[in-house]
């Protein structure tokens, strides 16, 4: 399975055919968070902000976001 990396976060990488669109979710948290793109640069440029966005929604919660 190919994956992306980013500050210690892992994400899937999958393809749909159907829709002609790259989709993961981020690995081994607590939480489902998923991303898309319809080339893996946009794939790995949504996978970084939805790592960003899940650091700081774990901080304003006061959540730690530990990596499982």
């Amino acid at each position: 399975m190919k994956t992306v990396d980013y500050k210690g976060f892992k994400g899937s990488i999958e393809f749909n055919e159907n829709d002609a669109l790259f989709h993961g979710k981020i690995m081994d948290i607590d939480d489902l968070v998923s991303y898309e793109g319809k080339d893996e640069k946009e794939l790995e440029e949504d996978f970084q902000g939805a790592v960003d966005d899940y650091l700081r929604i774990c901080e304003k919660l006061k959540k730690q976001a530990n990596i499982l």
